[in-house]
C-alpha cells in the first residue's frame, strides 16, 4: 500500500514538474495542433518530393512550408527574446528594419543599376553591409531605451513609423530586380539540397546563440538586469549596456531575416515585405512562456514557439481563413497566453491544488 501512495506521489511530482516547466506550454500548443490535423485531416503531415521552378528535385507539404516560413520567425524570436528579458518591453520596429537591412543589401548588389545584368558586389560583403545598418538600427533603439529610459514600444516607434520610407529612399524609391540566381539560394533552395535553406540558417543562429548563452556570461546579465535592474547595477554590471547589447544583438537577426526575405523574391516591396511580422515575434516570445515583463527566460522555447506560430498560421491558410483575419485569430492566443500566465490565475491554480492535495490526504486517512 505504502509503495502504491509513493508511485502516484511520484507520478503527481513528475507531472507537475513537465506542467511546471517553461516548454511545456508550446509543446502542449503544438500538440493540439497535431491532434486537430490529425482528426480534420491527416493529410497535412504529408511530404512529397517534387521539382520547383528551376527543375531541382525538392520537398514539400505543409511541414516543410512551416520548417521554411517559420525559420525567419525563429530567427526573429531569439533577438527578441533577448530585448524581452533584458528591458522589460518589445520591439515593434522589426519589420521596418528588416525592410532596411533588405534594401540595403539590394542597393549594394545592384549599384547605380536598379535592373543590374550581373551582381556587381559579392553577396557576403552585401550581407555585412546589410549586417551593420541593422545592428545600428538596434543601436539607435537601444540608446533611447537604456540611455534615454524611453520605454521599449514608444522608442522602436519611431523606426517602426519611418523605416519602410528609409529603405524606399536608400534604393531612390525604385524596386530593384536581381537577375542572378545563385542568389535565390538563401530564401529557396540550394541545388541538389531538397530541404529550404532558411531551415539551414536558422539552425546555424540557434547553434551560435546557444554556444554565446553556454560559454559566455550573456544569460546571466542579462536575467540579472531584467529582474532586478538596481540590484544588478550594485553588482557591477551595466544594465544600460545590457540593454543596449540586446538590441544590437536583435538588429543582426534582423539582418539575417532580411537576406531571406529578399532573396525569396529577388527584389523587394517596402510596404508589404515583413508586414506584421514583429507581433509574430513578440508571440512566439510569449508562447514560449517568457515573462513580457523581463527577467528569466528560455529560448529553446522562443524558437519552438516561433515554429509553433508558423504552425497555426499554416492552419489557418490551409482551411482557406482570409490574411486580413488571421491576427484576429492570434489574438486569441494573446489573450488566452496572458490570462493564463496573470499573477491572479497563477495563485488560484496553487490555492486550488492545494485544496485538491488537502482534499487526497483526507481520503487517505480516512
Amino acid at each position: 500500500m505504502g509503495k502504491t501512495i509513493a508511485k502516484k506521489s511520484d507520478h503527481v511530482n513528475a507531472l507537475k514538474s513537465l506542467i511546471g516547466n517553461q516548454i511545456f506550454i508550446p509543446i502542449a500548443a503544438l500538440l493540439l495542433l497535431v491532434i486537430f490535423h490529425l482528426i480534420m485531416d491527416p493529410s497535412f503531415f504529408a511530404i512529397k518530393m517534387g521539382t520547383n521552378s528551376a527543375g531541382n528535385a525538392v520537398l514539400s507539404g505543409y511541414l516543410i512550408t512551416i520548417l521554411d516560413s517559420g525559420s525567419e520567425l525563429a530567427i526573429l524570436a531569439i533577438g527578441m527574446t533577448l530585448v524581452t528579458a533584458a528591458s522589460g518591453g518589445q520591439d515593434i520596429s522589426v519589420g521596418a528594419t528588416i525592410a532596411i537591412a533588405g534594401s540595403v543589401i539590394l542597393r549594394v548588389l545592384c549599384g547605380t543599376n536598379s535592373r543590374p545584368d550581373s551582381l556587381q558586389a559579392p553577396i557576403i560583403v552585401a550581407f555585412l553591409v546589410a549586417c551593420v545598418a541593422g545592428m545600428l538600427c538596434g543601436a539607435f533603439n537601444g540608446i533611447l531605451v537604456a540611455k534615454f529610459k524611453i520605454q521599449p514600444m514608444v522608442a522602436t516607434l519611431i523606426l517602426f513609423t519611418a523605416g519602410r520610407s528609409i529603405a524606399a529612399w536608400i534604393n531612390n524609391n525604385e524596386l530593384p530586380v536581381i537577375s542572378d540566381k545563385t542568389f535565390t539560394y538563401f530564401g529557396e533552395y540550394i541545388p541538389g539540397i531538397p530541404i529550404p535553406t532558411p531551415f539551414f540558417i536558422a539552425m546555424a543562429c540557434v547553434l551560435v546563440i546557444a554556444l554565446v548563452l553556454k560559454f559566455t556570461n550573456l544569460r546571466l546579465y542579462i536575467q540579472s538586469v531584467g529582474i532586478n535592474e538596481g540590484a544588478s547595477k550594485l553588482n557591477g554590471l551595466n544594465p544600460a549596456f545590457v540593454k543596449f547589447l540586446s538590441f544590437v544583438i536583435l538588429g543582426l537577426c534582423v539582418a539575417v531575416a532580411g537576406l531571406i526575405k529578399v532573396s525569396r523574391i529577388s527584389t523587394i516591396n517596402y510596404s508589404v515585405i515583413a508586414k506584421d511580422i514583429e507581433m509574430d515575434a513578440i508571440l512566439a516570445v510569449a508562447l514560449g512562456g517568457n515573462a513580457l515583463g523581463g527577467g528569466k527566460f528560455n529560448m529553446t522555447a522562443s524558437i519552438l514557439g516561433a515554429y509553433v506560430i508558423q504552425c497555426l498560421t499554416t492552419t489557418l491558410y490551409k482551411f482557406n481563413v482570409q490574411s486580413d483575419a488571421l491576427p484576429a485569430y492570434k489574438a486569441v492566443v494573446v489573450i488566452a497566453l496572458v490570462v493564463f500566465s496573470a499573477p491572479m490565475v497563477k495563485e488560484k491554480a496553487a490555492e486550488l491544488g492545494k485544496k485538491i492535495k488537502k482534499n487526497k490526504k483526507a481520503g487517505e486517512v480516512a
